[in-house]
């Protein structure tokens, strides 16, 4: 499939003058495949041309990009059209709000905000950031903006309340998801299939389950709303969780019938919600659904498969599915291996997960900080914490693919503290807080607490402790506090 055919385009580039580009811009950014470096490169490229783009090669481009999340370049040519004199819409400032959010937080989103001419900030510039607060769960911040949002008579839409409803979700708050419907209902703002899914699993999360089951019905009813796959995968996935396993599979089969176009999620999500079921003749039976609906399978796909077969112990199933996706695959994703490392570790087929681990790297694919997450969790479960201690130095080394740290839980941290403290071992704590360091700003209370109890119990004393602890501004309970005394020397 060529490039044109698989972005597509909506009007002829053909006729460009010598001053603008000789093909579209979205073209031109993801000639070399749209990782976010030849993204950025080509890009640097076409700032550095000074050639020209038509405005609505800039709005579908920065449509593909926030598509792929590749918000920095997004929001880079954001702000280069508007250098150029290319005139923003009121649309085009709520997009680039959202950029600069996602981009560089939530402060510069609100900054640009305030910033803005009183004439543009409409309903779609609120509710962007209004969205952009229900992102980042600032509840309170939310709350206030719907206020004045509703003060200031916006044209208020579903989209300002799902988002509402989304934040309530997650910041463990559903019992307010129905107060908020009835506003929607009262105010004749149409609820949407988001919108009933969002109140499905708002009811589910306070164990609702009738209650579930009578808004699906009422969604039927309505008749404006169409529940398509995504509201059956919903329901599913609350029925499965409840242990409700015939409804839940009535649930898939509606799904199936709902994916007449034979969407790859859909696919996805009835291999996994099958996988919940215990039913493997299912998944597997989807699986070739799959296969036949896109021959060239994804390594997504491939991986959503393997993880299933995995938590069903069809260890040779996962098995034949990896070879079969390593005999076809062009390029080595590390991520694929982890699924059967990490099953190996789990059964204690270290030889095999190693084994698995240098076929990856010989192929190309650097173990990444997940594979060393696995081999730590298999030491720490041995007992062996200088090998647990090796993996946790090249996991926070190698940092997330995203170029974020790594960083690790504090169950893993919490389990080597103990061991420290257990053996005495003062050395071994201070050199495994320094390794900490790498992975984080601070180091907090408990990691500090422990390391005074170490040296209580080796019977150090610390000239510095006491320092170190104003240096990172960490108040110790009163039992540690005394054993801070007892060590600390002048």
């Amino acid at each position: 499939m060529s490039l044109m055919q698989r972005y597509g385009r909506s009007k002829s580039v053909v006729k460009r003058s010598k001053k603008y580009l000789e093909e579209a811009l979205y073209l031109k950014l993801f000639k070399d495949g749209g990782s976010q470096l030849s993204v950025r490169q080509n890009l640097n490229s076409f700032i550095k041309s000074g050639k020209r783009v038509y405005k609505w090669e800039v709005g579908d481009t920065l449509k593909k990009l926030r598509n792929r999340k590749h918000y920095q370049p997004a929001l880079k040519l954001s702000e280069t059209m508007a250098k150029r004199n290319m005139n923003k819409t009121v649309s085009d400032h709520a997009i680039h709000l959202d950029l600069l959010a996602k981009a560089q937080g939530i402060a510069a989103a609100e900054n640009y905000f305030v910033n803005l001419p009183e004439s543009v900030k409409n309903h779609l510039c609120y509710g962007a950031l209004l969205n952009c607060y229900c992102k980042e769960l600032m509840t309170e911040k939310a709350e206030a903006l719907m206020e004045k949002m509703k003060e200031l008579n916006l044209p208020l839409s579903s989209m300002s309340y799902n988002s509402l409803m989304t934040l309530y979700t997650k910041v463990g708050q559903p019992e307010k998801i129905p107060s908020i419907i009835q506003e929607m209902k009262a105010s004749n703002i149409m609820l949407d299939s988001y919108s009933y899914n969002v109140w499905m699993r708002g009811l589910a999360a306070v164990n609702d389950v009738y209650g579930v089951e009578r808004v699906h019905d009422e969604m039927k009813r309505d008749g404006r709303v169409t529940g398509d796959w995504t509201t059956y995968s919903n329901l599913a996935s609350i029925f499965v969780n409840a242990g409700l396993i015939d409804k839940a599979e009535l649930a898939l089969k509606e799904l199936e019938k709902r994916n007449a176009f034979k969407d790859l999620s859909a696919y996805q999500f009835l291999i996994t919600l099958y996988g919940r079921t215990g039913n493997i003749y299912e998944v597997y039976r989807v699986w070739r659904s799959l296969r036949l609906a896109f021959p060239k399978t994804a390594n997504i796909s491939y991986l959503n498969m393997i993880q299933v077969l995995v938590k069903l112990k069809d260890l040779p199933g996962a098995e034949k599915c990896f070879r079969e996706w390593e005999s076809g695959s062009p390029t080595y994703d590390i991520r694929i291996a982890n699924a059967l490392i990490g099953a190996y570790a789990k059964l204690d087929m270290m030889e095999k997960a190693e084994e698995l681990k240098e076929s990856a790297r010989r192929k190309g694919a650097k173990p990444n900080a997940k594979t060393w997450e696995i081999f730590l969790d298999y030491h720490l479960r041995k007992g062996e914490f200088k090998l647990a201690v090796d993996c946790l130095v090249k996991a926070i080394s190698i940092g997330r693919g995203d170029g974020e740290k790594w960083v690790p839980s504090m169950e893993i941290i919490g389990i080597m503290l103990k061991h420290f403290e257990q053996e005495k071992d003062v050395d071994g704590a201070e050199e495994f807080l320094e390794i900490l360091k790498k992975s984080g700003d601070s180091l907090g209370t408990e990691v500090f607490e422990s390391l005074i109890r170490t040296y209580a119990a080796a019977g150090r004393t610390s000239s510095a402790m006491q320092r170190r602890l104003k240096m990172e501004n960490v108040d110790v309970s009163e039992d540690v506090h005394k054993l801070l005394n007892a060590i600390s020397v002048e």
